[in-house]
């Protein structure tokens, strides 16, 4: 019970590192995108290892590593689809599109509803129908009124939902995998910040320290996020997990209205809508499902 409790304080903790992330990167309004992610993957791997060697987990071999090529090319695959999910978190959190950045996690669990039907043959429950219906309504609302799709939400619930999906695929530990996930995309960035610097044409290292300072500090803030989340996986339920992660992009939202004073006006208030109502009767079924199984766990079982 203590585990579990555990387990679902360091979730909750996760989620709100992850929702309050947009107040670290209003210190970087405009900032260039390329170069942030390019940073962030170079300081990913010794911030992992350092977390690795404080929590004392046990690194793989090279050799044990190698072995499964399987996981090492998914993890190679995972990193790349991480990497244009958080270009699009990224772009959206320093270009005063924390609104799309909300939406985007918002819909991001039907989009990994859909991606467990189609490639893990997955059955939709009534509930989850229901709320792909009316996610594809309230996208669509948008659609209908500004003539064009919210292409940078839509790019990071598909591509997080992508994801979650090559991680399945990947035997490693979580964080042997994150730090795997990056140390395989470093060398790409190593170039690219190599022949920007050579070039002349490098806005962060002709900038002052403070700047460099904060596209170092991507790394860490947007990571230790990651980590906890991690440690509370083994700890709590998938489904408990499942009900917190609308923790994030809620407080995105509160922060896009009430501090950043972007505009929700009478459309986004409809899709977003839509997009609530669906999740909500996909929570009520998960909490009705925890409920049968805490008070009928012979009656659950069999079905």
């Amino acid at each position: 019970m203590q585990s579990h409790r555990t387990g679902n304080a360091l979730a909750a903790f996760s989620f709100v590192l992850w929702g309050i992330l947009p107040l670290y990167y209003q210190y970087l309004p405009q900032a260039d995108i390329n170069e942030l992610l390019a940073l962030r993957i170079i300081f990913s791997v010794p911030f992992m290892l350092f977390a690795i060697w404080l929590l004392r987990r046990p690194f793989p071999t090279v050799k044990a590593i190698l072995k499964d090529k399987r996981s090492l090319i998914m993890s190679a695959i995972a990193g790349t689809i991480m990497c244009i999910s958080w270009y699009a978190f990224t772009w959206a959190l320093t270009h005063d599109q924390v609104l799309a950045a909300s939406l985007g996690f918002f819909i991001n669990p039907l989009f990994a509803i859909a991606l467990g039907v189609i490639f893990l043959k997955e059955q939709l429950s009534r509930a989850q129908s229901i709320a792909v219906i009316l996610a594809i309504a309230g996208i669509g609302y948008q659609v209908w009124h500004y003539g064009e799709l919210p292409w940078i939400s839509l790019i990071m619930g598909s591509f997080f939902a992508l994801y979650g999906l090559s991680k399945k695929y990947i035997r490693y530990d979580a964080l042997t995998s994150v730090t795997l996930e990056a140390a395989i995309l470093v060398p790409f960035a190593l170039i690219y910040m190599a022949t920007r610097g050579l070039d002349g044409d490098s806005i962060v290292l002709s900038s002052d320290m403070t700047t460099l300072l904060l596209y170092i500090g991507s790394a860490p803030v947007t990571l230790a996020p990651l980590i906890f989340f991690a440690l509370a996986v083994s700890r709590t339920s998938l489904t408990m997990v499942g009900l917190m992660q609308y923790i994030e992009p809620t407080l995105q939202f509160l922060l896009a209205i009430m501090l950043f004073g972007e505009i929700f006006d009478e459309v986004k208030a409809v899709s977003f809508s839509f997009i609530w109502l669906g999740l909500l009767l996909c929570t009520l079924e998960a909490l009705q499902g925890m409920y049968r199984r805490k008070f009928n766990p012979i009656e659950s079982t069999s079905l």
